[in-house]
């Protein structure tokens, strides 16, 4: 008996292990599709800059900085050259460099010789793997074991979104079944990693994946019924100038609705489905449609909170949108016209469908399936 609570306990981590190192050695197919031929993208240390050809005008800079800056890797380590940083007068896209600095550059070269260095960016990278590390040493030592297994289903779902879903869609795959069955595959696998294989698990999956699909079915029928384009995504339309001129960004944006929220719908689900695993412990008697009450009761309490969550989560990145109207007196309902707000609007009330679904059909598959064995560990 012991092994084999422990083979459903640690299946779920071997499994997600597994799938971890194919995801790790898994190419996305575009791994030679370089935005620079002939061009290193290395980090250089900035010496000295010269600002004497910018030209100031109000808010906005335009013009060229040059920095001295020392290479600090690829084919001309070490070596002192002059890069340009060049200002095209957008604030939220051109950045400053200061002696002392680190920043990313291209050097473009022909055989032994640089024909020019171009100031992409400061380097981040560092302190995104000190913040990164951090948070990874907090939920270890609070969480234990199972902060180690949050650790391997945020790992899983990073590879799965980047080495299968953007590859997928990049190659004009259809983007709604795409995004379901990952959103699908992922549900199993993070909710094994919380439960193991047992019958928390099916309940808590099941009623996610109907939520999910309640989500999906309403997010392609609202988008077409508000007209919504997906070039409404921030960056889509680089997207097509890049050559994907194929790409249907409607269908990408009806997938990105329901992918938003699955993770809330997933934790949820979690959250009812253990609620009435308590009850079922504790009063192993219980009928099933007392067991579903109970959970029903979970459930109304839990979606009021979750709903908001999305609202927020949804609305933060369109806080200067909001004070850009708000400026110029545009009036209520022309706001909600706008077709970015109707893009939000659509994002959290169908996203908030899949969070009040999910509780009655958790409720409703927990009260099933943890009530089928009376007195049996589910």
């Amino acid at each position: 008996m012991f092994s084999e609570q422990r083979r459903r306990a640690w299946g779920p981590v071997l499994a997600a292990a597994v799938l971890l190192a194919i995801l790790l050695a898994l190419p996305t197919g575009y791994e030679g599709a370089l935005a620079y031929q002939n061009a290193d993208r290395v980090r250089a240390e900035v010496l000295a800059t010269d600002e004497s050809s910018i030209v100031d005008t109000g808010l906005i800079r335009t013009g060229e900085q040059r920095c001295t800056v020392r290479l600090l890797g690829g084919l001309f380590e070490g070596r002192e050259v002059t890069a340009v940083n060049r200002l095209t007068g957008s604030l939220a896209q051109d950045k400053l460099f200061a002696p002392g600095d680190v920043a990313f550059v291209v050097v473009s070269h022909s055989g032994e010789e640089i024909s020019t260095v171009t100031m992409t960016d400061h380097y981040r990278l560092d302190m995104e793997a000190l913040l990164a590390g951090l948070f990874l040493a907090l939920l270890v030592l609070f969480a234990g074991a199972t902060g180690v297994r949050a650790i391997l289903s945020f790992a899983v779902t990073v590879l799965m979104m980047w080495k299968v879903l953007v590859p997928c869609l990049l190659r004009g795959w259809n983007p709604v079944l795409v995004a379901m069955a990952l959103v699908l595959v992922l549900t199993g696998v993070i909710l094994s990693l919380i439960y193991g294989f047992d019958r928390r698990c099916l309940a808590a999956v099941s009623g996610a994946a109907l939520a999910i699909a309640v989500t999906a079915v309403l997010g392609v029928l609202f988008t077409d019924l508000l007209r919504i384009h997906g070039a409404v995504m921030e960056s889509s339309e680089s997207l097509l100038y890049a050559g994907y001129q194929t790409l249907d960004l409607t269908r990408i944006f009806m997938a990105s609705i329901f992918l938003g929220s699955s993770g809330a719908v997933m934790d949820l689900s979690v959250d009812i489905c253990s609620a009435v695993y308590e009850v079922v412990q504790k009063r192993p008697d219980i009928s099933a449609r007392e067991a579903i009450a109970s959970g029903m009761a979970v459930g109304r309490a839990a979606c009021g909170s979750t709903t908001t969550t999305l609202l927020l989560a949804y609305s933060g990145s369109y806080i200067a949108l909001l004070m850009v109207f708000m400026a110029q007196g545009t009036p209520v309902e022309f706001l909600l016209n706008y077709k970015y707000v109707a893009a939000e609007i659509v994002h959290t009330i169908v996203g908030s469908f899949g969070l009040v679904t999910v509780a009655p059909l958790t409720a409703l598959t927990s009260g099933l399936l943890l009530t089928a064995r009376r007195g049996a560990a589910a």
